[in-house]
């Protein structure tokens, strides 16, 4: 009987080869050779899944914005009302502190992100990882800012999209501070939080 091959497992494992040498050495020092030392598998197993080191590198970024996104929506599940649904606020505050590092794996893909960002100047659609939020998320944070506000019974306002924009500046910028250590993760908390209640309005 043949052998089963989890070829998605396989190519995880050199995914989480090139975050650890990203993170390590940085992304310029990412190459096919050292994903294959630090995966323990031989150069064939690389280069038969990638055809070359953008190849590679492309799919482990992608790979950690998945594993992101994942994280959020685990997150916001974890933290659902008594009615099984997580209320506006809820999401919204979950969101943002995914950009922020709770816990070591969090560390270890905002400290991936920075070091991918530091490449962006010379090759800009390595920027995307950081990026404050494309219009779609935009679009969905002012959703949430204008029910959480309607539910916290505050004055409506006019300036969702512009204060979802600037919630996810502000927390990129927080999040880029505690991966290089100018912040705690809980003191860059403290501060979006503050944020949050300011454009949410007092109930």
């Amino acid at each position: 009987m043949p052998k089963v091959v989890d070829h998605d497992a396989r190519r995880r494992r050199l995914a989480e080869a090139v975050w650890t040498l990203t993170i390590r050495d940085g992304l310029a020092g990412v190459t096919l050779r050292k994903v294959a030392a630090e995966a323990g598998v031989s150069m064939g197993q690389v280069q038969h899944y990638y055809a070359s080191r953008e190849d590679l590198v492309a799919d482990a970024v992608a790979r950690a914005v998945q594993a992101v996104n994942a994280r959020i929506e685990a997150s916001v599940r974890n933290t659902a009302g008594t009615d099984g649904e997580p209320d506006a606020e809820t999401i919204l505050r979950e969101c943002l502190y995914a950009v922020l590092a709770r816990d070591e794996e969090g560390m270890r893909f905002l400290r991936l992100s920075v070091a991918v960002l530091g490449q962006a100047v010379s090759d800009p659609s390595m920027a995307t990882v950081l990026r404050p939020g494309d219009d779609g998320l935009v679009t969905f944070t002012a959703g949430l800012i204008a029910t959480a506000r309607n539910d916290r019974g505050a004055a409506p306002r006019d300036d969702e999209r512009i204060a979802a924009d600037i919630c996810w500046t502000l927390a990129t910028g927080l999040g880029v501070d505690v991966a290089l250590g100018y912040r705690t993760p809980g003191n860059a908390q403290q501060v979006l939080d503050h944020h949050i209640d300011g454009i949410l309005g007092r109930p």
